[in-house]
């Protein structure tokens, strides 16, 4: 599956799920990932507990439904490999519009890249 094309045509909600070192799980709303040339994800995240537990066990996963009748879209299985703080970048890839103070005020942000392990349907088992 062309995951670039894939998110770049398709709307909708993303949720990520991660785990702290010891499984206690937590569940976020995420906006579609940015999809790189080599197929790495890039997530911009807050430091907030998503960011966290992803310091502490590295797995993680991301369901995307689409705005489309019935259930439709993908559950990908991700493994942080990396973040930065590349203001320039984050810059580039945010897509929401916020003022600089508003910005601001909600905290530090980082680029979080994601390796995709595994891409399942939304519903079943059926891979893509």
């Amino acid at each position: 599956m062309d995951l670039k094309e894939y998110f770049t045509n398709q709307h909708g909600n993303g949720i990520m799920a991660t785990a702290d070192k010891l499984g206690k799980v937590d569940a976020a709303i995420y906006a579609r990932p940015n999809v790189l040339k080599d197929g790495t994800l890039a997530m911009i995240m807050r430091d907030r507990l998503t960011r966290k537990n992803l310091q502490e066990n590295p797995h993680a996963a991301y369901l995307f439904i689409e705005n489309a009748p019935g259930y439709q879209g993908v559950r990908l299985f991700l493994k942080k490999i990396r973040e930065d703080k590349d203001s320039e970048l984050i810059q580039q890839m945010t897509r929401r519009s916020l003022t600089a103070e508003e910005d601001k005020a909600k905290g530090t942000k980082f680029i979080v890249y994601f390796e995709v392990e595994k891409v399942l349907k939304l519903i079943g088992g059926d891979e893509i």
